[in-house]
């Protein structure tokens, strides 16, 4: 079988597949909650396959690097035994956290020294180092060691740091070829194409990685602070490039609209910490629009939280006690929130697949966004 089977495009560039690995196949275009430290944050493994019927989550290669360690995840039989999850798990390299570390890191040609936000020990990050780390961890798919640049940057340093990437690829790529996987079970390379807002550095960046062979790609450093419209612009014009009959991943997106505008420009895959993150702050998504649940206007309104919702707390608690819960600083809330946040994600991309498959996704997506943008 195998491993992406497109089942149906668009009038434009959307399509609905299916993507199959050892634990399990995804139904794309799938979203993909992120498990940084083998823990979707505040919310049990059980509820996010049952509830949010997640498919397949992240786990974080510079984490559980850190911590727990690599010691522990080999003895535990890699991270699908330690977090006992046996649905699809992919892993990032670890560049994007080691980067983020501006202040604490040194970058050279071999890979990045840099501090542990921990305890302030160093430790090296190579291509091989992240391979190695992404083996003991065992993820369905894993990526290649790339530098992410902050935006906005200057255009030299950009494409110095995508042609180092572009080295980088070679190494991680080399070292996969001599170092088989640990834990009987078969992992995808995901290379990732870098170079800012800048059609031409990614053009050629997009053309290098496509030339790899690779079985999926990525299309990183974007959703890094640039204007949406300049995200769809670089997106569209990667697709473009890019196999057609491999998974095209689009990481750390993004807004439920942004979701959807990407799914329009072909990309198959996507993850992003805001359900979760701004499920903790009071911040729910729902088909009608964006609701701040600590407003003063749910005080007394018993409805049910989202009477559209797919989960189980859509229909048990009411705006009312939600907005109480965070008022009152209660963990209950966050949890609450998390579930539903994340089962909306689902279930937008689930209802978006179900469009390709109907043929009418882009008529749609046009009358849906502007209402999933509203505040509430």
């Amino acid at each position: 079988m195998n491993f992406f089977n497109i089942e149906k495009t668009s009038e434009g560039k959307a399509r609905a597949g299916v993507l199959s690995t050892d634990h399990g196949s995804i139904q794309t275009p799938i979203f993909m909650p992120v498990g940084t430290v083998a823990s979707v944050k505040t919310v049990h493994q059980r509820e996010i396959k049952d509830d949010v019927k997640a498919q397949i989550i992240l786990g974080n290669t510079y984490h559980l690097y850190l911590r727990p360690g690599m010691e522990v995840m080999q003895e535990a039989g890699g991270l699908h035994k330690f977090m006992n999850w046996d649905l699809p798990i992919l892993t990032d390299s670890g560049g994007f956290q080691v980067f983020s570390l501006s202040g604490s890191r040194k970058m050279s040609e071999e890979g990045v020294k840099f501090k542990s936000h921990i305890d302030g020990s160093y430790h090296l990050f190579t291509p091989e180092k992240s391979m190695e780390i992404q083996r003991q961890i065992g993820a369905d798919i894993f990526m290649a060691f790339d530098e992410c640049v902050a935006y906005p940057c200057d255009y030299n340093q950009v494409k110095l740091s995508m042609e180092m990437t572009h080295r980088w690829l070679k190494r991680c790529i080399d070292w996969n070829e001599k170092n088989p996987e640990l834990y009987g079970h078969k992992q995808r390379f995901f290379p990732i194409v870098q170079g800012s807002t800048f059609s031409d550095l990614r053009k050629i960046s997009a053309e290098v990685i496509a030339e790899a062979g690779a079985e999926g790609n990525a299309i990183g450093g974007l959703s890094v602070g640039e204007p949406e419209e300049e995200m769809y612009r670089i997106t569209d014009e990667v697709t473009d490039i890019l196999p057609k009959e491999k998974p095209r991943y689009l990481m750390g997106v993004g807004t439920p609209w942004n979701i959807l505008e990407s799914i329009g420009l072909g990309i198959d895959m996507m993850d992003c910490v805001m359900p979760t993150r701004n499920a903790r702050n009071a911040m729910l998504f729902t088909w009608q629009g964006v609701m701040n649940m600590k407003n003063e206007k749910w005080k007394k309104d018993f409805s049910p939280l989202d009477e559209f919702g797919t989960s189980f707390v859509d229909q048990e608690y009411s705006k009312a006690y939600v907005r109480h819960l965070f008022v009152s600083k209660e963990y209950l809330a966050k949890q609450i929130a998390s579930i539903h946040n994340l089962a909306f994600y689902l279930d937008l991309v689930k209802v978006a697949r179900e469009h390709i498959l109907a043929g009418d996704f882009y008529q749609w997506k046009d009358s849906v966004v502007p209402v999933l943008r509203q505040r509430l």
